[in-house]
């Protein structure tokens, strides 16, 4: 049993200077009701319109951090957090910095012996060319610090590299170009720290056309959402135990949720990315894992809430 009251008074971070504002607006928005539903004396507080130090000001004991993308979750205003010694939910600091730049990503993963697509970092539409040609078609060319598939095209011919690698460009500096792994897209949530960490059910994607974009993720209701996942037998059980493994390899806590794509010839799984500050709205993915699980989204919200923490409590 949470006790609610030992919790304090909460702030919501949401909206933010990201590229998903919008969509950071609804999950707080989801967050803040649901919270407040259970008992919390929670508040909403969004940092493109005030700045942190008032969150000691105003007596708030901890955060629940419902923003997305850079600016709230790529490991600043954890830091900010930490200087203001304020307990926050997700993962810390360096966790969050590193998940949030898919590059380090997946040299970590890498190096740890989890599969990933292959890659290639690219400057020039040139580049981006020659990452075609040795990757193959189709190709995907993102930016390496942004979300929500914002900036992402799906390249099938090397007349399409100049405007992927300029629209990539136009959201981060750093853009990078990746292999397609054709076959069953899914994602698995986890919850917890350390050893007490454990993978949500696996949720399969279907989306139209194939087309797994920012508007199919929070704007349609034609994506359709499996769970239970309907894999082959074993698969989930594998999937999971990756996911929670590439968790603990970034040295994540609190919740996270990992995407992965599963060859459909091989059935080998790979590892695209961990979102450090999962969606909250309606359309969301962890939310729906926990309800399998007999996990309402308001309890959700309160666990989480409750893990919350500091790398360096004094």
């Amino acid at each position: 049993m949470i006790d609610v009251k030992a919790l304090g008074k909460v702030a919501v971070l949401m909206g933010g200077r990201s590229a998903e504002r919008e969509v950071s607006m609804m999950s707080g928005s989801g967050v803040l009701a649901a919270l407040k539903s259970k008992g919390v004396d929670a508040h909403p507080f969004d940092p493109a319109e005030r700045g942190l130090d008032e969150l000691r000001r105003e007596g708030f004991e901890r955060c629940f951090i419902a923003l997305h993308g850079r600016f709230g979750e790529d490991g600043t205003v954890q830091g900010a957090l930490e200087l203001l010694g304020i307990p926050y939910t997700g993962p810390g600091v360096m966790a969050s910095s590193v998940a949030m730049d898919k590059l380090m990503t997946k040299r970590i993963w890498l190096a740890e012996g989890l599969a990933t697509p292959a890659w290639r970092q690219v400057h020039s539409a040139a580049q981006t060319v020659d990452a075609y040609r040795a990757l193959g078609s189709p190709m995907i060319v993102k930016p390496v610090r942004e979300g929500s598939t914002i900036g992402l095209t799906k390249v099938t011919s090397e007349a399409q590299c100049a405007a992927a690698y300029e629209l990539a460009a136009r959201q981060d500096p750093l853009v990078m170009c990746e292999q397609f792994i054709a076959g069953d897209e899914v994602t698995c949530p986890v919850l917890g720290t350390g050893e007490d960490a454990r993978a949500l059910p696996v949720i399969r994607i279907v989306a139209p056309d194939g087309n797994y974009d920012y508007q199919n993720k929070y704007f349609t209701d034609d994506t359709q959402y499996l769970v239970p996942c309907g894999l082959p037998d074993g698969e989930e059980a594998v999937i999971q135990a990756l996911v929670l493994k590439a968790f603990r390899t970034l040295d994540c806590r609190g919740w996270a949720r990992a995407d992965v794509m599963i060859d459909a010839k091989t059935r080998a799984p790979y590892l695209l990315e961990i979102n450090t500050s999962p969606g909250m709205t309606g359309h969301s993915l962890v939310p729906m894992s926990a309800r399998a699980t007999g996990l309402s989204y308001e309890d959700l919200c309160l666990a989480v809430l409750a893990g919350a923490a500091l790398d360096n409590p004094a």
